[in-house]
């Protein structure tokens, strides 16, 4: 039974659900009594999806769902149906597709669907407002005429409807290619980069200008690829732009969603979980490739932020922190000059708000101000008549001071459900940074959120988990990116039980997803429910494709454990996407690199023996910038595991030793930390040198 006052919303778990426990409307969960009671009454469906922390999901609700008269209308004309999209990611991605085609391509949330018992769109919206304006019809006036046309129209609808179902299947339709993309796909994805690449400010496009972390990955591969200095170039400029925009939060560290601006400094201040963690494996692999502090700083400071703000008691990884506080967007982040005086004193003041941007008109609204870093500290410094050194430690004291008096303001809502995907790409950041950075509490966060997924999978992998209740099976980028986590935990770790999680996940993905006639995965399995159409995910958008990521995850499990099909499997998933590669590649950011992966060289290394001298090798294996490898190793206590890379190898004159092999033929193993570099280097070379 739900509260009074409250509605069917009351007994979900979901964080974006519950905001809308205590609506006047008549809302239900997705699930077969409200899709019952639509056949039984002939009632067409009313279907709205978002997101806890998305800002114009909180307008409409206080514009429309509070609203009593609105709310009457939806429950005499409709059933209700709300649905978190990151709980139901397969219902999300269909019902978009439809908001696209009723649109000519534009969607976002709130998501408005109009649906037939059957299910089926016939018309679809994002935001309405509660009176028309800017060419935008009225929430009231679009639920009049929705069930105007349903009860006066009723075939029109059910053929207008049923020619959408046809256009969403022949969506989810691949035809495989004539074969694997070559590296000619590299360089039109480049060429469109850098055509839409804002010279002056980084990034792509103009505003709003969102964070890229696919497309920046991909474009230091293709540098490392081809010689193209260009494209480092392009990709370094952006992360060093983000990093001093106000995009990025100057006193706690992590990124907000995007901004508004094309300079990076107005954000929609939401952090989502997944974009912290993409940004944090760009920034490491860019410290890879420059071996530049700004770098390491940054990617350090985003997981700190995620320990300390963004973690669940029992180790996993909280989706999201609102945009809103006090029901103001942004209001937590702001500052004003008097403000920033209060807590730093007059004189300190005036050299903090300089550095940081902060002026009495603000950046932001009148008199509030997003902190960035417009300029450099060495101009900063000349200007306010100090030296370098002492800007650097009045800077220190001025964060920590300003994030205290900050941390007393209401903070923002925090999403704390777990989600097995977004987890999974923040443990690949922290196994990440364990072995690169040696961040000090890395390793022990990756493996405290890895146990909490496995602890609570023992029958298959869960979507999300909130309250001790999962909210159902996992999808396909659920498992791809938990194996993808799996694998770089136990590279960071040699740790067999992260490796044999991974195989057993993986031959589920191979029975459950797997299109084997097209090739590649499908979205959804047997353990999910049937919709109007199976969607196949490919597009690497806000967050990369389960397509995309298992790609690599067969590539990399084929190349440590031996096993042939799983190359093949892979080469049958990249010649079914062959198709949508060459059509728009700066779509597939992520693909691009697991295709960079399949075209090589790739190296598979073995590091034998324990202790000092045997995690020196390992730190030389992952300190360059050399992506395309596979790296094996002997757990700190216990038995070898039998892993195919580690056969038959074992010390060298009783030292600890590195097997540099490319394609199954090695190098003579080494024991100097430096000759282990430089033997991957010589493994991965450019595909120009194969």
């Amino acid at each position: 039974m739900s509260a009074p006052g409250s509605n069917r919303l009351a007994q979900e778990t979901s964080p974006y659900l519950l905001q809308h426990a205590n609506n006047p409307v008549d809302w239900h969960p997705w699930g077969e009594e409200a899709l019952r009671r639509s056949r039984a009454e002939q009632k067409p469906i009313f279907l709205s999806v978002g997101y806890s922390s998305c800002h114009w999901c909180h307008v409409m609700e206080q514009e429309s769902f509070e609203d009593e008269e609105t709310a009457r209308l939806m429950n005499d004309l409709f059933v209700n149906i709300k649905v978190d999209r990151e709980e139901r990611p397969d219902l999300d991605e269909i019902y978009m597709h439809a908001v696209q085609l009723f649109s000519g391509g534009h969607g976002g949330w709130p998501m408005s669907v109009f649906l037939t018992p059957e299910l089926q769109p016939y018309y679809a919206g994002t935001y309405f407002p509660p009176q028309s304006r800017h060419g935008m019809p009225s929430f009231r006036g679009v639920l009049q005429s929705a069930a105007a046309a349903w009860a006066q129209r009723r075939d029109d609808v059910v053929r207008t409807s049923q020619e959408v179902v046809d256009a969403l299947q022949q969506m989810t339709a691949l035809h495989s290619g004539d074969g694997v993309p070559g590296p000619e796909t590299f360089d039109a994805a480049f060429t469109l980069l850098q055509r839409s690449f804002d010279d002056a400010h980084g990034g792509f496009g103009s505003a709003p200008k969102f964070p890229h972390p696919m497309e920046i990955s991909f474009l230091l591969r293709f540098a490392r690829r081809t010689g193209n200095d260009e494209a480092s170039r392009m990709a370094l400029h952006t992360l060093r732009k983000m990093a001093r925009g106000g995009i990025y939060d100057q006193l706690r560290g992590g990124f907000h969603r995007y901004a508004t601006d094309e300079r990076w400094l107005v954000p929609h201040f939401e952090k989502m979980l997944y974009d912290n963690a993409l940004l944090a494996r760009a920034y490491i692999e860019a410290y890879q490739v420059t071996g530049e502090s700004l770098f390491s700083r940054i990617a350090a400071e985003v997981l700190d932020f995620v320990s300390a703000e963004m973690t669940t008691a029992d180790g996993a990884f909280c989706s999201a922190q609102d945009a809103d506080s006090e029901g103001v967007e942004g209001r937590y982040f702001v500052w004003s000059a008097d403000e920033i005086d209060d807590v730093c004193g007059a004189t300190e003041g005036r050299i903090v708000r300089a550095y940081f941007g902060v002026t009495p008109s603000g950046n932001f609204e009148p008199g509030a101000s997003v902190l960035s870093v417009p300029r450099d500290e060495e101009v900063v410094a000349v200007e306010c008549g100090v030296g370098v050194e002492e800007l650097r430690h009045l800077l220190q004291r001025a964060r920590a001071a300003l994030l205290a008096r900050r941390g007393k303001r209401l903070a923002p809502g925090l999403d704390d459900k777990v989600i097995a995907a977004w987890n999974g790409l923040t443990i690949r950041a922290f196994a990440q940074a364990h072995r690169v950075l040696q961040h000090p509490q890395a390793l022990a966060r990756a493996r405290s959120a890895a146990r909490f997924i496995l602890e609570r999978s023992e029958t298959g992998l869960f979507r999300t988990w909130k309250a001790e209740r999962p909210s159902g099976p996992g999808f396909l980028d659920d498992y791809a990116n938990m194996i993808a986590a799996l694998l770089d935990l136990y590279e960071a770790s040699f740790e067999p039980e992260w490796l044999e999680a991974a195989q057993k996940w993986n031959e589920v993905v191979l029975e459950e997803f797997l299109d084997a006639e097209g090739g590649g995965f499908f979205y959804t399995g047997p353990r999910h429910e049937t919709l109007i159409a199976r969607s196949r995910s490919y597009l690497d958008n806000a967050v990369p494709s389960g397509n995309s990521v298992q790609t690599s995850n067969l590539l990399r499990l084929g190349l440590l454990t031996g096993e042939k099909r799983l190359r093949e499997v892979a080469a049958r998933t990249l010649r079914a996407l062959a198709g949508p590669m060459r059509q728009f590649p700066t779509a597939m950011g992520e693909m691009l690199c697991s295709l960079d992966l399949f075209l090589g060289p790739a190296a598979e290394v073995a590091v034998t023996g324990r202790g000092a001298g045997a995690e020196t090798l390992a730190r030389e294996i992952f300190a360059p910038f050399a992506p395309n490898k596979v790296v094996a190793g002997w757990p700190a206590a216990g038995a070898v595991a039998k892993i195919a890379l580690l056969a038959n190898r074992g010390l060298v004159e009783g030292a600890p030793a590195a097997y540099v092999c490319r394609g199954h033929a090695c190098q003579a193993p080494v024991t100097a930390p430096e000759s282990a570099r430089q033997a991957l280097l010589r493994a991965t070379g450019s595909g120009a040198e194969t």
